[in-house]
């Protein structure tokens, strides 16, 4: 079964796989899953991720994170741009998540980023998922 939307169905594994209290989960590797499991990373909401070659597209292995209690990091984490809605947003425009305690995941020119570090840099662009 083709899939259309690999950052969409990245999101759902994760989303899936933190609600079962899963370690880990594999999902199909490109370069916009490799840029939102970076910016994941970056902002704390998983431990890792580790690319790995299987002789087709290939997989990332995202290491999932909980609390000491064994909450999870991840509140939520929502696909906003679709392939049959494509969401852009000017850096004053960019959507602050739980009044800027989640992120905004953003393609821009620069690659993919947080809302946090494209208003450092002053950059807009297409806003990916956001994540509480």
């Amino acid at each position: 079964m083709p899939l259309h939307d690999l950052t969409a169905d990245m999101l759902t594994r994760i989303r899936n796989a933190v609600s079962n209290r899963a370690r880990q989960v594999m999902v199909l590797d490109n370069k916009l899953n490799r840029g939102v499991a970076k910016v994941l990373h970056e902002e704390g909401y998983i431990r890792g991720f580790e690319t790995i070659a299987d002789g087709r597209g290939g997989l990332i292995r995202v290491d999932l994170k909980y609390g000491p209690d064994g909450q999870s990091v991840i509140g939520s984490i929502d696909r906003v741009s679709k392939a049959g809605r494509r969401v852009y947003s000017g850096v004053e425009q960019l959507p602050r998540p739980q009044q800027g305690l989640g992120i905004a995941i953003v393609t821009t020119s620069r690659g993919v980023m947080s809302d946090r570090a494209c208003r450092e840099a002053r950059l807009g662009g297409e806003v990916v998922a956001l994540v509480s």
